[in-house]
């Protein structure tokens, strides 16, 4: 097997203080993950077997006006985004990819056929969800890297009954070895109001939880990732008090995840912007096993979120946001409203 995405960064990790030294000459093998949300990526035709609420909108003649050329831009636009992601260490970039907002299997396996990712062999893994709106999350894989053992979508519906949303998904496999597990979610919107459509959030991380302590009952010790486009900043109750994200690693204690991503958000960093406020509703929060220093195995070393300039507006009123596909109604020719998250792991090549 090629490991051409886990490149021997020493350089790279040396100049990375206080966790190494410029006396640590060990070499590292290194793993992307990500997520992003792909903003509504619809292709221009008519599901009779399904009640889609946007799939209407994203048709030639629909209130869009969808049309084959604009699905294609957006293809490319998408993949632009996600070959780019990570190659500033990792020359294949990113390895697992989450993603949400997208309409079908379908649109997926167009993607990774674009001229951009195709060379990469991205295999999927996705569910059709009870959404209204017709979107679903999924999950883009190198299988050069990562091995899938197993996957299910889990329904909301099992806490609350009364309102269909995204199912999360669980993927289980092999980083190269080792068994890790992903879990990606897009949580119920804020549309209401935060306040009145917050608890259908907290359900959600509820069940998320639920998810993950039924895996850590078989392995305690269970590599976890929960990502997602949650409607919530990392410091909304769902994220901390539900899902039991903490910022700092030194305040976790057992039960919690790390969210590497919160010290962005304090910072006023986010993933999208609203009313001329940042909110950080992308994110992936890991199990504890994922962050000690033994890296004997993959450990977490960096997140990031992706906002190159390409990415944002240019101009006007909204210069610096997200540039996305459609504003105002009309069409932009963007990418999304979400920037994309990813973090690094990093493990000690073993001697040969």
């Amino acid at each position: 097997m090629k490991y051409n995405l886990f490149l021997y960064i020493t350089f790279f990790l040396v100049a990375a203080k206080p966790i190494f030294s410029q006396e640590d000459k060990k070499d590292y093998l290194v793993a992307c993950v990500g997520f992003y949300n792909l903003e509504n990526l619809f292709d221009t035709l008519i599901d009779p077997d399904t009640n889609k609420i946007l799939q209407d909108d994203f048709t030639p003649k629909g209130q869009k006006g969808w049309t084959s050329e604009r699905y294609k831009e957006k293809l490319k636009n998408m993949s632009k985004v996600i070959a780019d992601l990570g190659v500033e260490v990792t020359p294949d970039g990113i390895a697992i990819l989450g993603v949400a907002e997208i309409e079908n299997r379908s649109v997926l396996e167009d993607l990774v056929k674009t001229e951009k990712l195709k060379k990469r062999g991205y295999k999927i893994v996705h569910y059709d969800s009870p959404d209204r709106r017709g979107i679903d999350v999924g999950l883009l894989y190198n299988p050069t890297y990562f091995k899938v053992e197993s996957s299910r979508s889990v329904s909301l519906r099992r806490i609350d009954t009364t309102f269909y949303t995204r199912d999360q998904l669980l993927v289980s496999g092999y980083l190269n070895g080792e068994m890790i597990h992903i879990i990606v979610a897009h949580w119920p919107s804020r549309r209401g109001g935060e306040k009145r459509s917050r608890p259908r959030r907290e359900a959600a991380a509820d069940l998320g939880k639920l998810i993950m302590d039924s895996l850590k009952t078989v392995d305690p010790n269970a590599k976890i990732f929960y990502m997602g486009d949650l409607n919530d900043d990392p410091n909304n109750s769902s994220v901390r008090k539900h899902l039991k994200g903490v910022g700092k690693k030194e305040a976790i204690k057992k039960g919690d995840m790390f969210n590497p991503l919160e010290s962005n958000f304090k910072k006023g960093i986010g993933t999208l912007a609203y009313r001329d406020a940042w909110n950080l509703f992308d994110q992936i929060l890991i199990t504890p096993s994922l962050i000690d220093e033994d890296f004997s195995s993959y450990k977490y070393y960096k997140a990031k979120i992706f906002s190159k300039s390409y990415l944002k507006q240019s101009s006007g009123r909204y210069k610096g946001y997200p540039h996305r596909s459609f504003a105002g109604g009309a069409y932009i020719a963007g990418y999304s409203d979400h920037f994309p998250v990813y973090l690094f792991l990093i493990k000690e090549q073993k001697n040969k």
